[in-house]
């Protein structure tokens, strides 16, 4: 997380340093000083996050850092999804943050504090040549997180009840038409032209459906993923679900936030594809897997597109909209290049505005 000054409350804060001070000697079993606490900017969510600065007074400890993250509202139960889905991610040996403590009548969480260095900061500071390592290192974690946690995923976990099904798929299509076309750009489809392009839509979303299931992280991209003590560090991981294992190797080759050099996301495909084949002791049909990569890309970039728009309109929260012509330009740059999906393309350039001429 970032720290922020423009980034106003979504709801009241729920704590104040008193009842920091109090949890934080609760949790650390010592007196301490000196607390206060600071915004950060989150995602593109109602959470909220703060960094807690305070000081331990037994001994000679320095400051020491926790970040509360509060819930739009408390959720009633001991645990949530993001809680139960760290618990089984942690169980698993995948770095995610430590959870201190649970405040579950305020909806606060207490988590380790993963520093200010995302890997999107790491990567856009690297030397050209170091950029490919990071992405070999964020593959190979995805990589293990999905071998892993596919093998080990069971009812405790809430991503094993959740899959990416036609309804979920074409819901965030639906999303995406109408906070992006018709709320930004005040292009509503009439009921006919609304059929005919969800008609061409359907079958992307059945043959991406019907591919063998994987643990998704859901939103594996450089904004969730912290440079902690030389290590990634996994965040933002509670809407997981069940789906292909393209869709995560899309989210990070496909980013909003970051490009890439074509050469470097063919080379990181193949990495994805021999790592996978060692951990599961199988080959890949690489020809169906680039073709479901592609398919996969172009349903999450126009589900990011949507978020974005969502941001912007309901929520008044512009900073998302200077990432939709790179978004649509990989949507642009992938339907123009399979001569299959031509139908797909002609229709999703009339209904979809920009994506004829996103430029990136």
């Amino acid at each position: 997380m970032n720290p922020s000054n423009s980034n106003h409350a979504i709801s009241p804060v729920r704590f104040d340093a008193g009842y920091l001070a109090g949890t934080a000697e609760a949790i650390f079993r010592c007196p301490v000083a000196d607390v206060a606490f600071a915004p950060l900017l989150g995602d593109a969510s109602t959470r909220q996050y703060f960094r807690v600065t305070f000081r331990k007074t037994a001994g000679k400890n320095g400051k020491e850092t926790l970040i509360v993250m509060q819930l739009e509202k408390p959720v009633k139960g001991t645990e949530t999804d993001f809680i139960l889905t760290l618990k089984f991610l942690e169980g698993l040996d995948l770095p995610v943050p430590r959870l201190f403590h649970y405040d579950a009548e305020n909806g606060l969480l207490f988590l380790e504090d993963c520093g200010d260095t995302t890997f999107e900061e790491k990567v856009r500071s690297a030397q050209p040549d170091e950029i490919g390592a990071y992405y070999r290192q964020a593959v190979a974690l995805l990589v293990k997180l999905q071998s892993e946690a596919t093998k080990q995923v069971g009812p405790r976990c809430p991503a094993y009840h959740l899959r990416f099904d036609v309804e979920k798929l074409m819901w965030e299509f639906d999303f995406m038409l109408e906070h992006y076309a018709a709320s930004l750009h005040g292009a509503r489809l009439s009921g006919e032209a609304a059929r005919e392009v969800r008609r061409h839509f359907q079958p992307l979303c059945e043959t991406l459906a019907g591919q063998e299931l994987y643990f998704t992280h859901r939103d594996y991209h450089s904004r969730n993923l912290m440079v902690h003590n030389g290590r990634l560090v996994m965040l933002d991981f509670q809407d997981a679900r069940m789906g292909p294992c393209q869709y995560d190797l899309a989210s990070l080759l496909r980013d909003s936030y970051v490009g890439l050099e074509d050469s470097l996301v063919e080379e990181m495909k193949e990495l994805y594809i021999e790592l996978k084949e060692s951990a599961e002791s199988r080959p890949v049909d690489r020809k169906n897997f680039y073709e479901i990569f592609d398919l996969m890309s172009i349903q999450r970039n126009l589900k990011a597109v949507g978020t974005f728009a969502h941001q912007s309109v309901a929520r008044k929260n512009g900073r998302y909209l200077e990432y939709i012509p790179r978004t649509l330009g990989y949507v642009r740059r992938t339907l123009n290049g399979n001569p299959g999906l031509a139908p797909l393309r002609l229709c999703l350039e009339t209904h979809i505005p920009g994506l004829r001429d996103s430029g990136q």
